[in-house]
């Protein structure tokens, strides 16, 4: 069976940078279930996996275009401290969550000078290529309760 709308597809991954430095992998753990068509991967992966059968093993690369896109400036800004009210520490590479003109964002403060605090909206791997190693162990159609929700349920259904 290949892989198509609405196919449930399972496989171990491994992510590279243009480096060679694994940034994120499936292993030791389980492997990866998805929703094919459904918007759960990057753009990039997904038309890449689109027709490909388990037992298939390859290599992608995803352009930021294709992935988590390009580093934006306009996402990047100094807010007073006071701004972020509840926090009592506030350190380089904390990761919070911000109501934006756009909705909820994830946000990484990146530097913090006197009452000013520089935070980055920008997704963590913005601008940067994304090096998969698959490695497609099933796939299968998906279960109408699935479809409905929109994403993949465990052995014995939705938990």
């Amino acid at each position: 069976m290949s892989i198509k709308k609405d196919s449930v597809v399972t496989f171990n991954y491994s992510l590279k940078d243009d480096a060679g430095e694994v940034i994120d992998s499936s292993a030791p753990g389980e492997p990866l279930a998805y929703l094919h068509g459904h918007g759960n991967l990057v753009p990039g992966l997904e038309r890449e996996l689109e027709g490909k059968s388990a037992g298939e093993k390859l290599t992608v690369k995803v352009t930021p275009a294709d992935g988590y896109g390009e580093r934006s400036n306009e996402l990047i800004q100094k807010v007073p401290r006071r701004a972020l009210k509840g926090i009592n520490k506030i350190t380089v590479g904390m990761r919070l969550h911000a109501q934006t003109q756009q909705g909820p964002r994830a946000v990484t403060v990146t530097a913090v000078t006197g009452d000013m605090v520089t935070i980055d909206g920008n997704h963590p791997l913005a601008g940067q290529n994304l090096n998969f190693d698959i490695d497609l162990v099933d796939v299968r159609d998906a279960t109408e309760e699935e479809l409905a929700h929109g994403h993949v349920h465990g052995p014995g259904g939705h938990h």
